[in-house]
């Protein structure tokens, strides 16, 4: 199974080029479906810290076990996926809608979009959890979980307030976000994708422009599905990478987009 899905990568995916941010080297391919440029983001681990296990009794006072001490150690937790390295845009969106009988369940206001993202080349914007899951399943993608999300976002910096490291006087040169203090052109809209610095794993717009979906349910009551990145409305303490952020499925604001990853680790 393991290397049928590779071979069903391979006809889905086509052209992987070199990097050409400087200091980015992560492998690139374009995604044959809807033509996005999408990066490999490398397997994810996390630390299991060390902890103690008490000794153990029967009811005489007899030890059972001795204190035991499990110590820390380093997990897997999931495999390598390709990421798309721009929001999908209008353009994309506009594609999809095109060549499938998909209707959303609320019709898309194109002036309030236009608004917001007035050309093919910004984000698409107004799009619910369903809309932005259809699109991935279209394409042959999906959405990101939660933790997939944060650990692309970080670019392979560890324990950092945001995808570019601790100083937050560089946000503008990474995100669009608001009051900026007119230091961009797009003080209250989205910006077109790739106007700003890349991460470190070559994604685009990774915190600001547009909330990007999450597959994750937010809450055990299953009433709000994860949003992660901030948008262009908001400051940078929404930059953040840690910062978790819920919304309705059913609903889609003028700063919430989506971007689509895609299993496997070659």
């Amino acid at each position: 199974m393991r290397k049928f899905s590779w071979m069903l990568l391979v006809l889905l995916a086509f052209s992987v080029y070199a990097e050409d941010e400087k200091g980015i080297t992560a492998k690139k391919i374009i995604w044959k479906k809807d033509g996005a440029k999408m990066v490999r983001i490398p397997e994810g681990w996390d630390v299991v810290p060390a902890k103690v296990i008490a000794d153990t009794y029967d009811k005489f006072g007899n030890l059972i076990t001795a204190e035991t001490m499990i110590p820390e150690k380093t997990v897997k937790v999931f495999d390598a996926f390709y990421m798309d390295a721009y929001e999908v845009t209008v353009g994309q969106f506009k594609k999809f809608l095109k060549s499938l009988s998909y209707k959303p369940a609320k019709p898309i206001d194109w002036d309030d979009v236009s608004e917001y993202s007035p050309t093919d080349e910004h984000p698409m914007v107004h799009v619910s959890w369903f809309d932005a899951a259809a699109y991935a399943k279209w394409a042959g993608k999906r959405l990101p979980t939660e933790k997939e999300w944060e650990w692309a976002a970080r670019g392979g910096l560890k324990n950092k307030e945001y995808p570019w490291g601790n100083d937050k006087s560089l946000a503008r040169d990474y995100a669009n976000y608001l009051w900026m203090g007119g230091k961009d052109k797009w003080a209250r809209s989205t910006a077109p994708v790739g106007s700003f610095k890349p991460n470190g794993y070559g994604l685009y717009d990774i915190t600001g422009n547009a909330w990007e979906w999450c597959q994750d349910w937010s809450d055990s009551d299953k009433e709000a599905r994860v949003i992660r990145g901030g948008g262009w409305r908001g400051g940078t303490g929404r930059l953040r990478v840690a910062r978790h952020g819920y919304a309705s499925p059913p609903n889609g604001n003028n700063d919430d987009g989506f971007r689509c990853v895609v299993s496997g680790s070659n």
